[in-house]
């Protein structure tokens, strides 16, 4: 059987690994996110100037299925929390986590501890310094960023997120 991949959260990081990975044949998604696409997102996430106000699962599954027509993409329009997150990833072999907030970070990360799910997160994505981007191994998880620059403190730099998205598909792809 076909893995599925789940991200959490299409934004920046999230769509962009979603885009990435159909780009290089996966064929099953499952996209969860409960937000709208508004014109702020447009400068690093993948979605288009008419899809402002419409859901980012509808959103990002219409972009997708123009790459990839036969693509199995399922969306889940929910935001995350404790008491669902597990069962909403039950069904996937892998899981990206792409999230704006610490403590959604953390939720996730702890909930797929000593499961046998890999988990590929990002840390430390703001700011324009790309030569600082590494990644760290932690049990099932890796963790893509520069570990340290909140968005709080410095701005999304586009070709930064672009970056970390990037490395984060490299390593699913290469999880069998």
């Amino acid at each position: 059987m076909e893995r599925k991949i789940g991200i959490a959260g299409i934004g920046g990081i999230g769509s962009r690994v979603a885009e990435l990975l159909v780009r290089s044949g996966e064929q099953r998604l499952k996209l969860i996110d409960f937000d709208r696409v508004e014109k702020t997102n447009l400068n690093r996430q993948f979605y288009f100037a008419e899809q402002t106000g419409g859901l980012k699962t509808e959103m990002l599954k219409r972009n997708l299925l123009q790459i990839r027509p036969e693509a199995a993409i399922e969306t889940v329009n929910q935001k995350i929390d404790k008491e669902n997150i597990r069962a909403l990833f039950s069904d996937c072999t892998i899981i990206v986590e792409g999230f704006d907030r610490k403590e959604s970070k953390k939720m996730m990360v702890e909930a797929f501890a000593r499961t046998g799910k890999q988990v590929v997160s990002a840390s430390g994505i703001a700011g324009s310094r790309l030569d600082t981007i590494g990644r760290k191994q932690m049990g099932n998880c890796t963790i893509v960023g520069d570990f340290s620059t909140d968005e709080a403190e410095s701005p999304l730099f586009p070709p930064k997120v672009l970056m970390v998205a990037a490395m984060m598909a490299g390593i699913v792809l290469k999880t069998t």
